[in-house]
């Protein structure tokens, strides 16, 4: 599933009026156990609030039947809601509502191998006034990012209700999230980004605090950090540049050159990016700083290479085995670009090159792969490369576990 139709999926089902249950499939709620009551859990509060025909204390074990749309894997079945309320009405002690009618394993949701995957159960109001229920069931840790990235981080035996136009819920895991933005107001910009214009590892930090990692692999954090940092850097721009802009100019030559400045600073910005949130991400997955990686280190012929791993003091040293060196070029745009790295470490044949191009052709991927370049693209982008190319794509997730294999051992 493209990570493209995930996203469609939370924007169409996030509009006021549709109420969301998110929570992580236990084993008690697929087949995973074989047990005889398979199907999801939902609390009965909740239900009675998006079913209230549910709510009836004065019978026996009511049900209610509606649709449900298992959008993520193209299923549709018509659900059994029951309430089991025999210690409300009659002498039993149970006292719960579960959900029935899945069809069996051939439902993602009762898949023993959805058990632990995080399921999105999004209620509307259908056609007659009737409830209907869509459905996502995460197939991978990316997907399951994009939607904690929305509605904050789903921990197991937990669950988030949401409803679209009201706040996120609020807490120590969520008061990161409830923005869906990066804008920011005159009131949150520091003081000081209004007097001196703030660095690019500056804005790159913003977007580290406000886009955690928690509940986001390398790859996700990577792509919402850098949409992130573009939004609080035009955010900066504009409260820093306006004024100035709004307060005229004596001459000619002073617009142009407060015009040279402002893009002077956007360069200055998109150039380091990829390469700042990329050594920040290396540090987050525990690579530290000239021991596991290197940055911006020189070596032969005066050459700075963007990364080199574990460390400038193994390149340098002939007996350390130069299979276990890598070097990682950040480049945002590669097409015309790429052969500026093909001699920046004598000692690797293979470069990896990181970027954030939408794709490449099937010429130009090969005429790489001859000079010993591997591409290393966010897997959110891989749908954009040629169908060919896509399985010698590395996402940078794999990267870091490839140069984490080969660090040398530590004392």
């Amino acid at each position: 599933m493209a990570l493209s139709d995930v996203t469609d999926w939370i924007d169409e089902h996030s509009r006021p009026g549709a109420t969301w249950f998110a929570k992580r499939l236990a084993a008690n709620d697929t087949l995973a156990t074989n047990a005889h009551q398979a199907g999801p859990y939902i609390p009965k509060e909740f239900l009675f609030q998006v079913l209230p025909a549910l709510h009836q204390p004065d019978q026996l074990n009511p049900d209610y039947r509606f649709d449900m749309y298992v959008d993520s894997h193209a299923d549709h079945r018509n659900i059994r809601a029951v309430w089991y309320n025999n210690s409300v009405c009659g002498n039993g002690t149970r006292n719960e509502a579960r959900l029935t009618g899945f069809g069996g394993i051939g439902s993602a949701l009762l898949d023993p191998d959805s058990t632990g995957a995080l399921a999105v159960f999004v209620f509307v109001t259908g056609e007659g006034g009737a409830p209907v229920c869509h459905v996502w069931v995460c197939d991978s840790g990316t997907e399951a990012d994009l939607f904690e990235e929305r509605i904050g981080t789903v921990e197991p035996k937990q669950y988030i209700v949401w409803q679209p136009g009201s706040p996120v819920p609020q807490g120590e895991l969520f008061d990161r999230r409830a923005r869906n933005d990066c804008r920011l107001t005159q009131d949150e910009i520091p003081a000081d980004w209004l007097q001196r214009f703030p660095s690019g590892v500056e804005i790159v930090r913003k977007s580290m605090e406000l886009r955690p990692p928690a509940g986001m692999n390398a790859d996700v954090r990577l792509l919402r950090r850098r949409a992130c940092e573009f939004e609080i850097f035009r955010s900066v721009e504009d409260a820093f540049w306006l004024p100035k802009v709004g307060g005229g100019f004596e001459s000619l030559e002073a617009f142009v050159s407060l015009a040279q400045s402002i893009l002077q600073s956007r360069k200055s910005r998109s150039g380091k990016s990829l390469e700042y949130h990329a050594c920040e991400i290396f540090e987050e997955e525990g690579l530290a700083s000239n021991q596991d990686y290197a940055h911006n280190p020189t070596i032969e012929g005066n050459r700075k290479p963007d990364f080199l791993f574990p460390n400038t003091f193994a390149y340098t040293d002939d007996t350390f085995p130069s299979a276990r060196l890598r070097m990682l070029a950040a480049k945002t745009t590669c097409k015309d670009r790429w052969r500026q790295i093909l001699n920046e470490a004598d000692r690797i044949p293979v470069k990896h090159l990181l970027t954030l191009q939408e794709g490449v052709s099937e010429n130009q991927f090969n005429e790489m792969t001859d000079a010993g370049v591997r591409l290393v693209v966010p897997a959110g982008l891989h749908r954009s490369y040629p169908e060919t190319v896509r399985p010698h794509l590395a996402t940078l997730e794999e990267f870091i576990g490839e140069v984490r294999l080969l660090q040398p051992a530590r004392p």
